[in-house]
């Protein structure tokens, strides 16, 4: 089979197609054939730290074999994984253990699941536990144009929230403004506090989406009201500064939020996940596909996803 392969930590240049042996399944996995592959900036971390060989966390197949025990999964069978700690998706082949799995229904297409697994996990358990979106919240959402923010404005909105988008570039305020967002600023630095506090009468925002780094951490804090929530998952990115607990301004509540906690058994995935599909045939999540791009291309999609031009969901199709 062919796959691609960290050669040694560095850039994207370091990404290069190679062969492998198709692997066997072992008790309690299946061999799946990779049609669509997820393309995450949780990759690119993985791939400057050279902590996998073949990366890739997300994806969708068919069942090629099943190994000793497996009853829940047959030969041609559709399926689903999210496989954040063993990676492997960038391939045309690989073994899954059954618990990383999900069976997937014919309403909802290979592209569409492969957009919402790891993305729409993530948006589902920022809106729903990190801060429990309620009527009437107003949230600013960072790179609102991107794959999760996209999904993280249509779980505020279906929750009754408003958003105020931000976005790096004037040609991704439309797209923030079609996944939902009631405003959209342009930012690339830390100059968003302002316009966020004129747009709420100076009272700020009651939560923060905040996936944009360093650079945005104390501006985030700052646009948050009294008892406001910073939900932050940038670290990939850069640094976070070093703060003291009593510098947190009006009472505000920060964390981290870290998509495993929200998936910690394989009923808690796949219950998550099922709802993200109902949702998505029902039409209340609408995936963007930023990217298409052959397994061979891999590198130009790590290349085009650190840009930060990109929108949407980014994919690999072997």
């Amino acid at each position: 089979m062919r796959a691609i392969v960290i050669e040694k930590p560095g850039g994207p240049e370091v990404l290069r197609l190679r062969e492998r042996p198709t692997p066997t399944p072992g008790p309690g996995e299946i061999l799946v054939d990779v049609r669509v592959a997820g393309v995450n900036f949780f990759d690119t971390a993985i791939r400057k730290q050279g902590a996998a060989e073949i990366p890739g966390a997300e994806g969708v197949g068919v069942v090629r074999e099943t190994g000793e025990g497996v009853h829940e999964f047959a030969v041609g069978d559709r399926v689903g994984w999210l496989t954040i700690n063993t990676h492997g998706s960038y391939a045309e082949q690989m073994v899954l253990p059954v618990g990383n799995v999900v069976a997937l229904p014919d309403a909802i297409d290979d592209e569409t699941v492969a957009a919402l697994l790891l993305q729409g996990l993530t948006a589902h358990h920022f809106t729903t536990v990190s801060h429990a979106v309620q009527p009437g919240d107003i949230a600013l959402v960072h790179a609102a144009a991107g794959g999760v923010g996209m999904l993280i404005t249509r779980f505020v909105k279906a929750r009754g929230g408003t958003v105020i988008g931000l976005v790096s570039r004037p040609e991704k305020v439309e797209l923030a403004t079609a996944a939902g967002a009631d405003h959209v600023i342009v930012s690339t630095g830390d100059a968003f506090a302002e316009p966020v506090h004129t747009l709420t009468d100076g009272a700020g925002v009651h939560v923060v989406f905040d996936g944009a780094g360093a650079t945005t951490f104390t501006a985030s804090l700052h646009a948050l009201r009294t008892h406001g929530t910073l939900v932050f998952y940038g670290p990939l990115i850069g640094d976070v500064p070093t703060i003291a607990m009593n510098e947190i301004p009006r009472s505000t509540r920060l964390t981290y939020g870290v998509t495993e906690d929200h998936i910690r058994t394989t009923e808690e995935f796949r219950t998550h996940a099922a709802e993200l599909f109902t949702r998505a045939a029902a039409g209340e999540l609408v995936v963007h596909i930023g990217g298409r791009y052959a397994l061979s291309e891999a590198s130009r999609a790590h290349t085009d996803i650190e840009s930060r031009r990109t929108t949407g969901k980014l994919l690999l199709i072997p």
